[in-house]
């Protein structure tokens, strides 16, 4: 399904702020090479995602999914001084690629990649978080949410990608393990009261909730 008139989305991204050039390295790589190429955030969603980590400037940022590296380059803008972004991928292969991006990036010292199942990853991690990015498998959202919420600071804030899963969630019988995953999701948060929460209705929507 398209979400976004065509016309309306080539007009926005006429008038933003340009892609930097290891951005469009990433992006063109990713297109060129890549079976699942539409994954990628991509440089609309990547200047929001920017904007919104330079605002919170969060000293800890953590990324349940990699892919090849794009939104994390983007969530990094925001770090802190002494910031540390961790991004976790479990297929090896699009974690090398990731790597060798961030290897040649501003960044190279404040992100720390992990290969593996994000859900035995993240208990281990010792840290406070500012800020999360989910866009994973999509039946596991709730789990990560519920991994990451103990460990989110107060104000802290947890983005979660595809809430829309490509239209399918608007169908009146949902589908699919992945979709009907997503609809879990956004159910789960609807009835939660010890968050704020909002969707971006950009790209395949874009659920931005903070901790209270």
């Amino acid at each position: 399904m398209e979400l976004l008139n065509p016309l309306v989305q080539e007009y926005a991204e006429e008038f933003i702020s340009a892609e930097d050039p290891l951005l469009k390295e990433v992006n063109d790589f990713t297109m060129q090479n890549h079976a699942e190429a539409m994954m990628l955030s991509g440089h609309h969603q990547g200047k929001v995602l920017e904007m919104i980590s330079c605002m919170i400037a969060p000293r800890r940022i953590l990324e349940i999914g990699t892919f090849t590296g794009y939104s994390a380059l983007c969530l990094a803008k925001g770090l802190t001084h002494d910031g540390l972004l961790h991004t976790i991928e479990l297929r090896e292969e699009d974690a090398a690629k990731a790597g060798s991006f961030f290897a040649r990036s501003a960044f190279a010292g404040k992100i720390t990649l992990h290969t593996g199942n994000a859900s035995a990853i993240i208990p281990v991690l010792n840290e406070t978080w500012d800020l999360v990015f989910i866009d994973a498998d999509k039946p596991a959202y709730i789990e990560y949410f519920n991994l990451v919420f103990p460990r989110l600071r107060k104000n802290g804030f947890i983005l979660a990608d595809n809430i829309f899963f490509h239209g399918q969630v608007l169908d009146k019988e949902v589908k699919g393990k992945s979709a009907k995953g997503i609809q879990a999701f956004n159910a789960f948060i609807k009835q939660r009261t010890d968050i704020e929460k909002v969707i971006l209705t950009i790209r395949d929507g874009l659920f931005l909730i903070r901790k209270l």
